[in-house]
């Protein structure tokens, strides 16, 4: 019971992703089998430290990586605050554990080169999977959203007269970000194309499958990885690498980092209205002097 009632905290009240939710159940649920394969008498509720400590044990010499092991630690550490937020514990067995040590990893981005590469030079074909494959690689180098903000995009999001786009982020947290007279020209032409769609069943959602359905995180991923596959020998080709790309290229042409970092929707900045440090008339004089395809 405590469990589905997690689920619901996460989803109702934290606004987490499905995706997140999924994750936190089946790592919670997998240090409940450890308990009931190793401790029988022990329920989560019951484990002490030492006992979660000996399952962290169990995942190391299973040669799982430090990363994912502390993820699943940190499921269950908001499964315990959360036992303790509706009283059901009165201690957090994890209250004093410290996470194991991970390596860096080294985030490289791709150069203009290749991004002009992807967009410019690499055959979008005059379709409607051409002009919408394109248009997720401008969205994603010239606002630096998310995988997931992108793909819950609605059209009403688009605002072409004031050239600014609504972004829903992490915690259902609204930003507004600019938009490019040459993004503004390929949303257009896609929407032209998309019109053309038999059966459409999300109308609302900017981005569609072929089949007239919401466009989904993994298609995502295939069309970025897809295209950078022929523009860029880098190891990492994901929509995450785009959007680091495009802070990265934006400090490097001397944008403010608080500009790029309210751009990008980060958490640091901890905000509990839209643009706190810049307003949207700030943002777009940054933006639009520091963007390199702002010229186009």
């Amino acid at each position: 019971m405590s469990l589905k009632a997690f689920v619901d905290y996460l989803e109702l009240e934290r606004n987490y992703s499905q995706l997140t939710i999924k994750a936190y159940s089946k790592d919670i649920e997998a240090f409940q089998e450890y308990l009931e394969k190793n401790h029988e008498t022990t329920t989560i509720k019951t484990a002490n430290y030492s006992q979660i400590r000996s399952w962290i044990v169990q995942l190391v010499e299973s040669k799982i990586s430090n990363r994912t092991i502390n993820r699943k630690i940190s499921a269950l550490n908001t499964y315990y605050k959360f036992l303790l937020k509706i009283e059901h514990l009165k201690t957090n067995p994890l209250a004093k554990h410290k996470a194991l040590k991970t390596s860096k990893k080294i985030q490289v981005p791709f150069s203009q080169t290749e991004v002009a590469m992807a967009i410019d030079d690499l055959q979008h074909e005059n379709n409607f999977k051409g002009l919408r494959n394109k248009l997720i690689i401008e969205l994603f180098y010239s606002t630096g959203i998310r995988r997931i903000e992108l793909v819950n995009l609605k059209i009403k999001d688009i605002n072409q007269a004031n050239k600014t786009l609504k972004v829903l982020g992490k915690r259902n947290k609204e930003r507004y970000v600019p938009l490019l007279d040459s993004v503004n020209k390929t949303i257009n032409q896609y929407i032209e194309k998309r019109q053309e769609l038999k059966n459409i069943k999300d109308q609302e959602y900017l981005f569609l499958t072929k089949r007239g359905v919401k466009i989904y995180e993994t298609l995502v991923y295939r069309i970025i990885n897809e295209y950078f596959s022929l523009a860029s020998n880098k190891v990492k080709k994901s929509p995450h690498i785009l959007r680091h790309s495009f802070a990265t290229h934006l400090l490097n042409q001397g944008a403010d980092l608080n500009a790029v970092k309210e751009l990008l929707g980060h958490s640091s900045l901890a905000a509990t209205q839209v643009y706190t440090h810049n307003s949207i008339a700030q943002l777009k004089e940054v933006y639009l002097k520091a963007h390199p395809r702002s010229k186009k």
